[in-house]
């Protein structure tokens, strides 16, 4: 990477942390769309180990407030939700899928507005889970399904338990990817090298964090959720 390519890269990171540490998740969707454009090596593993990173930093300064069981549940949900994924992938147009998952998430948003909201019990937990391998696997963007059936959770609950389940995802994603051979040691030297604006968006996470837990913390997952469904929607027309 060029001075440039690293300081726009640094700023991606840095801007994905903050929302991730702040609401629960948006990394990738924020962070990784903008790596792709500096340079497309970075994607997925770099985006991945950074991701892991994040997902540890926010689960063990939150670890009290952990739904365990919860994780359980999701990852349960998770497992087949990207074996799905991965199967759909090969019978029906990628992009009508982003379109398709999209437009429900906006639904799910637009009910969550209206008032109606789901418990989060094992068995919406297991659909959550089912949906953000799904999504995960099709768009890389798995987040909003988990942080909506948690919207009404405390803050700090919902961060944590999110970025629980992100640090099982990741870690096999990652597993995957070396045992396939599709892991670079450059990927996670870049990772690395990227760490500076992961620490600086993570610091200051934690003061936005503490505002957002004032009352703010659902509509901030509800306007994520929003902005994630927009994305795929208007990335899968254009």
């Amino acid at each position: 990477m060029t001075v440039g390519q690293y300081v726009i890269a640094l700023v991606a990171v840095g801007i994905g942390a903050l929302a991730q540490g702040s609401v629960g998740f948006g990394f990738g969707m924020l962070a990784a769309p903008i790596l792709a454009i500096v340079d497309e090596r970075l994607i997925p593993g770099t985006v991945l180990v950074l991701g892991l990173t994040t997902a540890i930093f926010v689960a063990w300064q939150e670890r009290g407030e952990l739904d365990w069981v919860g994780i359980r549940w999701a990852l349960v949900g998770r497992v087949l939700g990207t074996g799905a994924g991965v199967y759909v992938v090969t019978l029906l147009d990628q992009d009508q899928l982003a379109i398709a998952l999209g437009v429900f998430i906006l639904v799910a948003v637009a009910m969550s507005v209206a008032g109606w909201h789901v418990e989060p019990t094992s068995a919406a937990l297991v659909g959550a889970g089912t949906l953000s391998g799904m999504m995960g696997t099709i768009t890389s963007i798995g987040g909003p399904p988990m942080a909506l059936v948690y919207q009404r959770e405390q803050a700090s609950k919902l961060r944590s338990t999110l970025a629980g389940f992100f640090l099982f995802g990741a870690s096999f994603a990652l597993l995957t990817l070396a045992v396939t051979g599709e892991l670079s040691g450059r990927q996670v030297r870049d990772g690395i090298v990227l760490l500076p604006g992961l620490v600086v968006g993570l610091l200051a996470s934690r003061r936005l964090g503490k505002y957002l837990d004032h009352g703010w913390t659902r509509p901030a997952v509800l306007a994520m959720s929003t902005a994630a469904a927009a994305v795929l929607v208007i990335g899968a027309v254009a």
